[in-house]
C-alpha cells in the first residue's frame, strides 16, 4: 500500500488560490480546500488556525501572481508603462475572480493609497518609469499614481460588469493620462 502524501501548507495555499481563481474567494473554506486536495479538513485546520488565515495566505499569493502578470513585459506596446497599464486591465478581464479578491475584498485595510502604490506592490516599476519619462523618483510616483488610478477605474468596471473590452479605447485613454501628466510635470503644476 503506497504511503499517503503529506498535505503541506504550500499545497493548501495553492488550493485556496485556485479556488479563488476559479470560483471566487468567497468559496474558500475548509471543505472546498480539502476537496481540492483530496483529503479531509484536518490538514487545513492543522496548518492554519482559521479559514481567514487561509484566505490571507491565498490573497498574498494572488497579489504576487498579479504583480508577475502586470510586470511581465513583452514589448507589445510602445511604452513600458502603457504595457503595465494594459496588462492590469487585461488581468481584470481575464482573471475577474482574482481581481475582485485582490481589490474588492478589504484586505488592504489601514494601508494608505500612497504607501500601497509605492510599496512592494509596484515599487519595481519606478526605475522603468524614471528611465522612460526621464524624470526623478517623485515625478515618477506622480506619473504612476495618476495613470494607475485611471487604469484601475477601467479595470474595475471591466471586472465587475459584463462590458465589452475595447483595447484601442484603453490604449488611447492611458496614453492621454500619461501625456497629460507629463505636460503637468513640464509646466510645474503636478507635485
Amino acid at each position: 500500500m503506497p504511503a499517503i502524501a503529506k498535505v503541506t501548507k504550500e499545497m493548501i495555499i495553492e488550493a485556496a488560490f485556485e479556488i479563488a481563481k476559479e470560483m471566487g474567494a468567497e468559496n474558500i473554506n475548509a471543505r472546498t480546500v480539502s476537496q481540492k486536495l483530496g483529503c479531509s479538513t484536518q490538514p487545513v485546520l492543522y496548518h492554519f488556525k482559521t479559514i481567514e488565515d487561509v484566505r490571507i495566505a491565498a490573497h498574498i499569493k494572488a497579489s504576487e501572481f498579479h504583480i508577475d502578470y502586470v510586470t511581465s513585459l513583452s514589448g507589445k506596446y510602445e511604452r513600458p508603462m502603457l504595457e503595465v497599464g494594459m496588462r492590469h486591465i487585461q488581468f481584470a478581464v481575464e482573471e475577474k475572480n482574482l481581481f475582485r479578491f485582490l481589490f474588492h475584498s478589504n484586505y488592504y485595510t489601514g494601508v494608505s493609497l500612497s504607501d500601497w502604490l509605492t510599496g512592494e506592490n509596484f515599487g519595481s516599476l519606478f526605475p522603468i518609469l524614471k528611465k522612460q519619462a526621464n524624470v526623478d523618483q517623485r515625478q515618477a510616483y506622480s506619473i504612476f499614481s495618476q495613470i494607475f488610478l485611471v487604469t484601475h477605474g477601467i479595470a474595475s468596471l471591466l471586472a465587475n460588469n459584463a462590458m465589452v473590452y475595447d483595447e484601442a479605447y484603453c490604449i488611447n485613454t492611458l496614453s492621454n493620462a500619461y501625456f497629460g501628466t507629463m505636460h503637468l510635470i513640464a509646466e510645474g503644476d503636478l507635485s
